[in-house]
């Protein structure tokens, strides 16, 4: 009996020990309101990068893209790093393009995103373009 009473005491003392030090690690939790102007903003962002991932599955895109030298996996991550409200910018020229020349219009707009992040030092994609800084 006396052994068992041991037992649990080292046992009993251990857990609280545990529990001590968990609780010491914990982060508290701190919960902010979300407005509904800027979850609408979030999902119409999502919505605009999976149509421009839809559009450059396009055969003509990918041939127009291929033909200037840009890669596709740069292009997607070009796109993933598109702010919001870049991307409502980029949707309205879109809108306003006119349907024949919406791809051609696509791919320049790329490009001078592009050649604008390579002068900025921010990529460095096409090596004929040197930084400014």
């Amino acid at each position: 009996m006396q052994a068992i009473r041991s037992y649990t005491q080292s046992v009993s003392a251990i857990m609280a020990l545990v529990m001590i030090l968990s609780s010491m690690w914990a982060i508290p939790a701190s919960a902010n309101i979300v407005g509904t102007g800027e979850l609408l903003t979030e999902q119409r962002a999502d919505i605009d990068r999976e149509a421009l991932m839809s559009m450059l599955e396009r055969e003509d895109v990918k041939g127009a893209l291929a033909s200037m030298g840009v890669g596709e996996q740069e292009v997607r991550e070009r796109i993933q790093s598109l702010t919001p409200s870049e991307l409502a910018d980029f949707k309205q020229q879109l809108a306003e393009a006119p349907t024949g020349e919406g791809v051609v219009g696509i791919i320049v707009l790329f490009l001078l995103v592009f050649i604008i992040t390579d002068m900025l030092c921010a990529t460095d994609i096409f090596p004929f373009i040197n930084c400014i800084r």
